[in-house]
């Protein structure tokens, strides 16, 4: 590629800033093979790190074992066609406990299985609404019934002991 100013003129007529400055436009534009290729290498690299990254901390969590057990709160406290929005395995994963029956209660993440919107109880419809994108879920099993979700809620167990309600594990279902 040969070098030429962007005026055209000889480079002893240019302005002095553009000979304090020189940027030699056709060569700014070119990449070199070899550039491109260092470009894709690292890019590469940094993708395959991050699998890595994934790769071991899905192994460390599988190893740290069982999940916490949290107390949620009184069972006598949600009221029968109630609900309560509580925390868990970690404080900032939010789920929902709905209480269908005298002694009856189900637990769900709180997260659209579609794209992660909050689900929130319709007890109009008898079904746990994602206002996002107008899906809804069965309260009794998290099975999706209307809308893009096609996957069911992920399921928290439950115990009830000395009058409290607490959350015990996770089900993840296909």
């Amino acid at each position: 590629m040969s070098s030429q100013t962007p005026d055209g003129r000889p480079y002893h007529e240019q302005p002095q800033w553009r000979n304090d400055f020189p940027i030699d436009w056709p060569q700014d534009e070119y990449v070199a093979r070899r550039d491109f290729t260092k470009f894709l290498v690292l890019t590469s690299f940094a993708f395959a790190v991050g699998q890595l990254w994934i790769v071991v901390e899905n192994f460390a969590r599988k190893r740290r074992g069982r999940l916490p057990v949290r107390r949620i709160a009184r069972a006598d406290a949600i009221p029968i066609g109630g609900s309560l929005v509580f925390g868990y395995p970690a404080p900032h994963d939010a789920c929902i406990v709905m209480r269908t029956g005298p002694q009856q209660y189900v637990a769900y993440n709180q997260k659209c299985t579609h794209l992660s919107c909050a689900v929130v109880p319709d007890p109009k419809r008898m079904c746990l609404h994602c206002p996002c994108h107008n899906g809804s879920f069965e309260i009794a099993t998290g099975v999706p019934l209307s809308g893009p979700p096609r996957r069911p809620l992920e399921r928290i167990r439950l115990e009830i002991r000395d009058g409290h309600l607490y959350a015990t594990g996770r089900e993840v279902r296909a």
